[in-house]
């Protein structure tokens, strides 16, 4: 109960912020651009809506994740209400997980926003070439669900930067690289099996099971080129999402239950 009155207060908190609408109405603009985009090619209008949309989708709802995630924990000490919460007879880890399923609820919501805005892009399109509007690939709302679960590890871990660094620029920083090279692990992947000394070999390998594999949640070009998103993978990929979100929390629940706020 009290997980959720913090979830609910913390969403209310979120959809205030002008960072949010601010980020939601850049992505809006780019997966309309999209259509303006397809206009000025020859055939596949679709697939490039498909991709600019999605991407778009991904990109700013990362930044959204990020910019409120580190908020979650360095907004209270900043306005000093911290004290006032942690004097409270709430432990620090209920706070915690209300603070991060009220970010969640957030991020729902604008992923289910902008997917609905894609959507109509591209039924739009369809109209406009005289189609039926159920040609418009279902399957884009299969890659919305695995860019929504990419936020929410996102989320996790720029919450687990927000716990122990009193810097939130520190916090962002660290939580947009972590974004970037889970984007690149299996280059990353690849550079390790090249080189020769074993040690630096092994450290990149470790490096490459440790971060998050954000290649898993991308099925962009899947998507764009009709191909099966299948319910096994979207169940595997849940289940690597939700248990990298898992450990994250427990991480960010030691740390905070450890930090000092005097």
């Amino acid at each position: 109960m009290r997980i959720m009155a913090i979830a609910i207060n913390t969403f209310k908190e979120a959809i205030r912020d002008k960072i949010l609408y601010n980020l939601l109405f850049f992505a809006l603009l780019m997966i309309g651009a999209s259509l303006l985009l397809a206009t000025l090619t020859v055939g596949e209008q679709s697939k490039i809506i498909i991709d600019i949309g999605l991407a778009s989708i991904n990109i700013f709802g990362a930044l959204i994740a990020v910019f409120l995630g580190i908020g979650l924990i360095s907004k209270e000490i900043e306005k000093r209400t911290i004290y006032n919460i942690i004097a409270k007879p709430v432990p620090r880890y209920q706070f915690l997980m209300g603070k991060y399923i009220g970010l969640q609820l957030t991020i729902v919501v604008n992923t289910i926003i902008m997917g609905i805005g894609l959507y109509l892009v591209l039924i739009s399109n369809e109209l406009r070439w005289g189609h039926s509007i159920f040609n418009v690939n279902f399957d884009i709302w299969k890659a919305i669900y695995l860019i929504l679960i990419e936020l929410m590890v996102i989320t996790a871990i720029a919450l687990l930067f927000s716990t122990f660094s009193s810097s939130s620029t520190l916090s962002a920083i660290f939580s947009i690289a972590i974004y970037l090279i889970g984007h690149l692990t299996e280059e990353l992947k690849l550079i390790g099996d090249n080189l020769q000394n074993f040690i630096l070999k092994e450290t990149i390998n470790l490096f490459y099971y440790l971060l998050p594999n954000f290649d898993n949640f991308n099925v962009k070009g899947r998507v764009a080129y009709g191909l099966e998103v299948s319910g096994t993978y979207l169940s595997l990929v849940t289940l690597y999402g939700i248990s990298y979100i898992a450990v994250m929390l427990f991480l960010s629940g030691m740390i905070f239950q450890k930090r000092d706020f005097k």
